[in-house]
């Protein structure tokens, strides 16, 4: 049964009857907000001109809690960790429809020993020059599926309000006495781009 999770919370991923669990799908997912409906002529011409808000999902992998390589950034500009061990499954450029927007696949029990954490982030692509915050995004979630069965493990709703904000640090993946973790983040950010994202943790 999955585990709905709350801001802060964590999870064990490769223990508590887990056994023999090396791939996980972190799967993301967003709506974008509609708007309110004006009514009348107008409205009915323009509610659906409104631009469509390209989130981005990214993996950060991090040695000894810093990310030190920009190959260890695994996102639409690089699906693939060097290592093979973090996948992107592509870029969704809408958000739209059901079930989760953008996926990575981890394999834990292969992932490089020196890193010790993967920070799962999301980005919207031009906020600044789009004028587009979280706050024009509602459901959106972070959870973990078993790969083997497509089982979900937990799932973390975020529920706040993120208006003005145009990164989110969604949650992570951690190393601790040999099993791996999840903690639930769900924090909001003013970064205008994945690289000021990104020099967080540095």
């Amino acid at each position: 049964m999955s585990i709905s999770l709350q801001k802060g919370q964590k999870v064990s991923l490769t223990k508590e009857g887990k056994e023999g669990l090396n791939k996980v799908i972190v799967g993301l997912g967003w709506d974008e907000a509609k708007p309110a409906s004006k009514g009348g002529l107008f409205g009915a011409l323009f509610s659906g001109s409104a631009q469509a808000i390209d989130c981005d999902a990214s993996a950060l992998l991090l040695k000894n809690g810093k990310l030190v390589d920009k190959k260890d950034i695994v996102y639409f500009g690089n699906l693939q960790h060097y290592s093979g061990t973090v996948k992107h499954m592509g870029d969704n450029l809408t958000g739209a429809g059901e079930g989760d927007d953008e996926q990575i696949v981890i394999e834990l029990n292969r992932v490089p020993g020196e890193y010790d954490r993967i920070v799962f982030v999301v980005n919207i692509y031009q906020a600044m020059q789009r004028r587009q915050h979280f706050g024009m995004i509602q459901n959106a979630f972070i959870r973990i599926v078993d790969a083997r069965n497509g089982q979900e493990l937990c799932k973390f709703n975020l529920s706040e309000n993120y208006d003005g904000m145009t990164a989110m640090i969604f949650g992570e993946a951690y190393r601790h006495n040999d099993e791996w973790k999840f903690n639930a983040i769900g924090q909001a950010t003013k970064d205008p781009a994945l690289i000021d994202l990104c020099k967080r943790f540095m």
